[in-house]
């Protein structure tokens, strides 16, 4: 399966409302840690589809 940007940021947004609401230290870092990987995710699918429509600009541009 694929990760969509969407999904990570959904993802992401759910670990932080469960950080936010942990009672235990233990659990608030783990979802925190989750969070900030979810992030990290969606941060570098961003980047990818972003490339990937300069690439194709960059081509278009040649074909013409």
């Amino acid at each position: 399966m694929a990760f969509s940007l969407d999904f990570c940021e959904a993802r992401a947004r759910e670990a932080a409302e469960a950080g936010s609401n942990a009672v235990l230290d233990n659990v608030r870092d783990r979802e925190l840690r989750s969070e900030a990987a979810w992030r990290s995710m969606a941060d570098q699918l961003e980047q990818v589809e972003k490339n990937r429509r300069q690439r194709e600009d960059e081509k278009a541009a040649q074909e013409q």
